[in-house]
């Protein structure tokens, strides 16, 4: 159909399958009589800016710009001036101006404006910044008694309190039919609900008033009531033509139909099914992709047969028959019956559109990847890929890191997860918590880091204070508890604190404050982190506002500090979780370097536009389509007694989405089987795709070749496997130990290569940050206890004993109490462990002569490379009255069996029984050794329990000795290894080492103990 004025209704269509903004493009251009791409059409030779008397609505900024660009290509680098290029969402004072008459203003809407309440005013007040909106609205909920415990809360609160009002006025409902839904004496929480809900039916708009705004979504309906006003009175002489809206909000679906009956205007559906009966349009429900732009055809009393195909000469649409395809797929439910009776799908049809399916959502991106990087090989071609998955669209946008490829990602990367939105949080976090390892190590590692310093400098320090303070129980709160951590000789990392302290002080101030205004803290917030951001070379401010990024946290951080009067005061330590709350839905939007034929786009980017290869991701339930959010305010009847649309209405306009995609000429179907580890069900609409070609007998057309997910296995395969081996060194003779304790025997025995790593290439495992006291903490505490016991008390026992071995035990768990986990659980099994032990004393103090604690003790054994050195340090060695000697072992875990005490495999007391025979433990004279036991300190139930290494304690000191010698001669040998786990069986339940050994690699199982 050809555009002629004064024709009544014209409802036009572009098909699916077609590029619509360039066929949109084309149409204009011939219509006008401008010249497009390939010669001159009839009516032409008007002059360049014949395009100037057209306006063209379209729903979105994107398709704005995609419509741009189309008449670029469309005109072939001839000169033009463009029509005017209007948002349907985002009209304002400017653009509203749009009647064809200078003179046209909004005071001709006055009577339009009377009637919606403005009264004498000509002038619709500007709508409330979103910030500012969030912040007052929080304000008010805060105010409710038990709805938020936070800032934070409040604000998340906040926004679910304005998506409501904006669905409420794009509705055009009102709150005061809320109170009617719901018996007054039924559903107590619902009354609740109302309650809380009078903060926007009664709260709400005389807040508006004193700040004298609007909600954005009431100004956008005014603005487009006012539009369709101004045209009323005074049809435009140039051409209005509203495109790609399907009209599916009240407001847009009133000024689409003014616009369909103008002289001079016409409305272009996107992708309208021009072959669904009468009774198709009856059955359709809310999910199904033509029921928005049904219900247009509905008002203006048109059946979808009666719409016109849009002229667009020289475009090249796809096959009609995919998009017809794709429609019957879709169609509703009561018509699947009629699948049976349809014709087989044409090889036009199912020509390039394949289906992949992969392992998991990795896979996926790998193989996305590689169908666009294919794409780019072909000179001219376009791809795409469509998704709401973000995690998808940042995992293919990596995937095509490997070959240099940037790619343009519509959505943008959110700005929490950009170097200077992720700095500002890591500094606030850090600040607010008081400056914990944790976050402290977070923050100065970060890339912009330096604090005044050479970046290299700077890493350094951050190293050392790592190493020197960080590692091992947390330090006193602030870099004050950090600096008095630190030895004598560490002037240097005392120094650069300092200066630390000095740069976060009016922040760390403020925050320490009962309360504070947002701003204030946001200021100080800001400074702090510039001045950390500073280099030797450039300012803070230079380094951390750069490029895209930083100009994105720029204006995220001015418009917060104009909204942030609105904020009440808070306390210091709910300023990071709010900062990073209000961040959320920044994003960072690159405008330069990203290939020109490659893109990434969501699902209302993706409107309106195509490329030659449409890419379709993430097509599983849940995810395209999305899940219907459950509304924390009305259950789904409610919402339609009320006349709020049901959340399926989103899953109608995805599957719009999802055939206009589909009826490219190329297209690819993508999901993974699995996602986040579980299962995953194929999207509905993929399959109910492969239930009617399954029917048809076509559905293996659709099935891509597994060659896709073959290369992408291969991308990452190597040339060829190396089978692992257990590591086995063989160090020089030199370089092997001389000297170990009885502990380090054990490891010897059952992980040669631990001994290798600890005494050889002496590494040393590093303590975890912010260790919290575990077993080995406890264990290591309960020895210090009782030492210091006995040491004080090695004669008879005091009165009061329990206390005095309470009060050492406080002593020594000292800050460690301050943990949570210590005082609830470690140190109830102490004073358990206390009255045991004292029990136990009582009982065998009289017959011991001497207690000796923490006894050091060596033995020498002359061996084939020359003298070796063992030590111990006996938990306890009691010397007896009848002058024997008793060796005690304290275990907090688990003991070892007689059976590995016999073997050598547990050979602790064995060898200090040797040592003690030899006279070699300080202060205790050479005896028979007379038992070997444990101690086993749980603090359960028992609490203790003493069990005995054997019955000859004697002669497991021989056989200890004996053996140890062997051990030695044998490591003496040149060809004798330091080999991982040489005994599975037998291998330590836990080593530092073990990563380092890779024993994952090359043991059954992934552990060597699996066997």
């Amino acid at each position: 159909m050809k555009l002629e004025p004064g024709t009544g209704i014209v409802l036009l269509s572009i098909p699916a399958g077609v590029p619509f903004v360039d066929s949109l493009a084309a149409g204009i251009l011939a219509h006008s009589g401008a010249t497009p791409r390939g010669g001159t059409l009839p009516g032409a030779g008007a002059t360049p800016e014949a395009l100037a008397a057209y306006t063209i609505l379209l729903p979105t900024r994107r398709a704005v710009r995609g419509l741009s660009e189309a008449f670029l290509r469309q005109s072939g680098g001839q000169p033009l001036l463009l029509p005017r290029l209007l948002p349907l969402g985002d009209l304002d004072e400017d653009e509203l101006a749009i009647a064809g008459a200078e003179e046209q203003s909004l005071g001709e809407a006055q009577g339009w404006g009377e009637a919606q309440g403005w009264g004498e005013t000509n002038q619709i007040p500007p709508a409330i910044s979103p910030l500012r909106r969030l912040l007052l609205l929080a304000r008010l909920v805060e105010k409710f008694e038990g709805a938020a415990a936070t800032p934070d809360q409040a604000v998340r609160l906040a926004g679910e309190l304005a998506r409501l009002l904006d669905q409420v006025q794009t509705e055009r409902l009102s709150f005061e039919d809320l109170a009617g839904l719901v018996p007054q004496d039924l559903a107590g929480h619902w009354q609740r609900t109302l309650e809380f809900l009078k903060i926007l039916s009664e709260q709400w708009p005389d807040v508006l008033a004193d700040e004298g705004c609007i909600d954005p979504a009431l100004r956008r309906d005014l603005m487009l009531g006012a539009q369709a006003e101004l045209w009323r009175r005074q049809p435009p002489d140039g051409w209005i033509i509203a495109a790609g809206s399907t009209g599916t909000i009240p407001a847009t679906n009133d000024l689409l139909a003014l616009i369909a009956g103008l002289e001079r205007g016409a409305v272009v559906l996107p992708g309208l099914d021009r072959e669904l009966a009468a009774d198709d349009l009856a059955g359709l429900g809310p999910t199904h992709p033509q029921f928005g732009m049904a219900a247009l055809l509905d008002r203006l009393g048109m059946a979808p047969g009666e719409v016109e195909p849009w002229d667009a000469p020289g475009i090249q649409a796809s096959p009609p028959a995919r998009a017809r395809l794709i429609n019957q797929a879709l169609s509703p439910a009561g018509r699947t019956d009629t699948w049976r009776e349809l014709p087989r799908p044409t090889d036009e049809a199912l020509a390039d559109f394949i289906r992949v399916d992969c392992a998991g959502a990795e896979e996926e991106a790998g193989v996305i990847a590689l169908l666009m990087r294919q794409a780019v090989q072909t000179k001219g071609r376009t791809a795409a890929l469509v998704t709401p998955d973000r995690a998808l669209a940042r995992r293919v946008a990596a995937e095509l890191g490997r070959w240099g490829i940037e790619i343009d990602d519509s959505a943008g990367r959110p700005l929490a997860h950009a170097p200077p939105g992720a700095f500002l949080r890591l500094a606030a976090e850090m600040a607010v918590s008081g400056f914990p390892p944790l976050a402290l190590l977070a923050c100065l590692k970060h890339p912009l880091a330096a604090g005044g310093l050479a970046a290299g400098r700077f890493r350094a320090m951050v190293r050392a204070l790592e190493i020197a303070a960080l590692r091992g129980p947390r330090p006193a709160p602030g870099i004050a508890g950090i600096i008095r951590t630190l030895g004598e000789d560490q002037d240097a990392l005392r120094s650069w604190l300092e200066e630390l302290a000095e740069m976060a002080r009016p922040l760390s101030q403020i925050l320490a404050r009962p309360e504070a205004l947002l701003g204030d803290i946001l200021a100080a917030h800001v400074g702090f982190a510039e001045a950390l951001a500073a280099s030797d070379t450039e300012s803070g401010g230079a380094r951390l506002w750069a490029g895209e990024a930083g100009e994105a946290a720029g204006a995220f951080v001015g418009e917060l500090a104009d909204a942030a009067g609105a904020a009440a005061p808070l306390a210091g330590r709910n300023y990071a979780a709010l900062f990073e709350v209000l961040m959320a839905g920044y994003a960072v939007r690159p405008r330069f370097g990203t290939h020109p034929r490659l893109a990434i786009w969501g699902l209302l980017e993706a409107r309106l536009q195509q490329a030659d290869l449409m890419i379709l991701g993430g097509l599983n339930e849940g995810t395209w389509p999305p899940e219907a959010p459950a509304d924390p305010w009305m259950s789904r009847p409610m919402r339609g007694a009320f006349g709020l649309p049901l959340p399926e209405r989103r899953i109608g306009l995805a599957a719009h989405d999802f055939a206009q995609a589909c009826a490219a000429p190329s297209v690819a179907l993508t999901r993974a089987l699995r996602a986040d580890g579980s299962p995953s069900v194929p999207s509905r609409w993929l399959s109910r795709l492969e239930k009617l070609l399954l029917g048809l007998k076509t559905a293996a057309h659709l099935r891509a070749p597994t060659i896709w997910t073959a290369w992408q296995a291969g991308l990452d395969a190597p040339a060829r496997f190396l089978a692992p081996e257990r590591p086995a060194p063989r160090p020089p003779l030199a370089a092997r130990p001389r000297r170990l304790s009885v502990t380090q025997i054990e490891t010897w025995m059952r992980d040669p290569y631990a001994i290798y790593a600890r005494h050889i290439l002496r590494l040393k495992a590093l303590d975890p940050l912010d260790a919290a006291p575990d077993a080995a903490v406890y264990g290591s505490l309960i020895h210090r206890v009782l030492e210091k016991f006995l040491k004080r008390y090695p004669g008879e026992l005091p009165a009061g004993a329990e206390d005095l071995l309470i009060e050492i035990g406080r002593r020594e768990f000292g800050p460690a109490l301050s943990h949570p986990g210590v005082w609830a659980f470690w140190w109830p099994r102490f004073e358990r462990v206390a009255a045991w032990f004292l029990d136990v004393e009582r009982a065998g103090r009289g017959g011991l002569e001497a207690v000796t604690t923490e006894a050091r003790g060596n033995l020498h054994i002359e061996a084939p490379g020359g003298r070796f050195e063992l030590t111990a340090i006996a938990d306890r060695v009691d010397r007896l009255a009848g002058g024997g000697v008793r060796i005690v072992d304290y275990k907090t875990g688990a003991l070892p069996s007689k059976a590995e005490v016999g073997a050598g495999f547990a050979p602790q007391l064995p060898l200090e029984a040797a040592i003690a025979q030899a006279g070699g433990f300080a202060g205790v004279p050479a005896g028979a050794v007379e038992e070997l036991v444990y101690w086993r300190l749980t603090g359960g139930d028992p609490a203790g329990e003493i069990s005995s290494a054997g019955v000859d304690p004697m002669a497991l000191g021989g056989e200890a000795r004996d053996g140890l010698a062997r051990l030695v001669a044998e490591f003496d040998r040149p060809e004798t290894p330091y080999e991982a786990r040489p005994r599975p069986d037998q291998a330590p339940r836990y080593s530092d080492y073990e990563h380092l050994a890779r024993v994952r690699e090359w043991s059954a199982g992934g552990r060597a103990e699996d066997g």
